[in-house]
């Protein structure tokens, strides 16, 4: 073909010199040369290629289906222990997002063993002890008896109930497609504590800034003291509010820092006395806790203080036998001398509560074991003692 075209422009090109006039001879040398240049170059230019056959055309096919699948690639197709290494690294408002995504994400990001460790990070400080427990499981069987005629096709089910209030609104869309997440999961429970739907048993610190407010209504003595409260957390300003009684009305205190709470120091009622175990062992020098209330009616608080010599001894170590004694002085030295709150004397073999309705009425004891403790209370001692 491409013979024929080159012979049929050399007889148009030749053709217009014949019918027109005669070709001198050194034109037509010219015009052969030209035309021989011009079949050179083209000759080079232009390169031939076989026809491709079937087996290269699917090869092409092949590695272009491939290279697409390669770039369609997406986190659902990861195996699962890859992703569940993933997930695990995730924050609870990754989560929470993830969650989010499709109804599979959903069951693999609500399970148990991912929320346990946020659950104890941030919240295990505050969930130890049975009265913790024991106050979970009578909030979700109330979730449960509350949620009966709650239809889980409805596309919220139990899920709905804990994405209000928090940062689930801003971070995920409702899914049509969602699961129902069981009141009963670590997850359920996180959200329920960020929320603050769930209220749980713990003390207060006293501080001295709270002692000014009582100093004024003549109570100087929450000092250097706890009290049992239930405790809900406000993720706005990451505080705690604080509902307890006093004066046998409901009480609530705000804006309380983390710093300020604990975990109920035993596991009984505040209005139960303490079964002390610790009074054989206790000698000077020892720091404890006390229960201690102001009347029958009111709760126990508890009030830090450490154990002190009697008064016929001189407190030399060496020849000190107040351990040997069935007298046990607690000091309160944040109270100066001379304070009716100074001291109290308690009965080491017979210990029970003791007291009167001036006074107060002193009850349980345990003793300070650990540094931690110790030192939560002496950073809250007083600038100066009371009087």
């Amino acid at each position: 073909m491409l013979f024929f075209l080159l012979s049929c422009f050399s007889f148009i090109l030749l053709s217009k010199f014949s019918f027109s006039k005669t070709i001198p001879s050194w034109n037509l040398q010219m015009s052969s040369l030209s035309l021989q240049s011009f079949f050179k170059h083209l000759l080079k230019s232009t390169t031939i290629y076989p026809p491709l056959s079937s087996n290269t055309l699917k090869l092409e096919t092949l590695e272009k289906k491939k290279k697409k699948k390669k770039d369609d690639l997406c986190l659902s197709d990861l195996p699962d222990l890859p992703l569940e290494c993933i997930l695990e690294k995730l924050s609870p408002e990754g989560l929470t997002s993830m969650s989010g995504v499709c109804r599979s994400f959903r069951a693999m990001c609500t399970q148990d063993h991912l929320w346990e460790k946020h659950l104890k990070q941030k919240w295990g400080k505050l969930l130890m002890g049975d009265a913790v427990l024991k106050e979970w499981k009578a909030y979700i069987d109330a979730k449960k008896k509350s949620q009966t005629l709650v239809d889980c096709s409805n596309g919220k089910g139990y899920f709905g109930v804990f994405t209000t209030g928090f940062w689930w609104k801003k971070n995920v869309k409702e899914s049509r497609t969602s699961v129902c997440l069981p009141v009963d999961s670590i997850m359920a429970w996180y959200l329920s504590l960020e929320n603050g739907n769930f209220s749980f048993p713990a003390q207060v610190y006293n501080r001295e800034y709270h002692l000014m407010f009582d100093v004024q209504n003549g109570n100087v003595g929450f000092l250097l003291s706890c009290y049992d409260a239930k405790v809900s957390y406000d993720s706005s300003n990451d505080s705690f509010k604080a509902r307890y009684s006093a004066r046998g009305r409901p009480t609530t205190e705000e804006n309380i820092g983390r710093e300020r709470l604990r975990s109920p120091a035993v596991d009984a009622s505040p209005y139960d006395l303490h079964v002390s175990d610790c009074l054989t062992d206790l000698q000077p020098g020892d720091h404890f806790e006390i229960q201690w209330r102001k009347s029958k009616e009111f709760p126990y608080g508890w009030w830090y203080g450490v154990v002190g010599h009697l008064e016929s001894c001189d407190g030399n170590k060496l020849y000190c036998q107040c351990h040997r004694s069935d007298t046990v002085i607690l000091e309160f030295k944040q109270y100066g001398l001379g304070s009716r709150w100074r001291e109290v004397e308690i009965d080491r073999k017979d210990h029970r509560e003791v007291g009167n309705e001036t006074d107060g009425f002193y009850a349980g004891i345990r003793k300070l074991y650990r540094n931690d403790e110790i030192s939560i209370w002496k950073g809250m001692w007083p600038t100066q003692p009371i009087a």
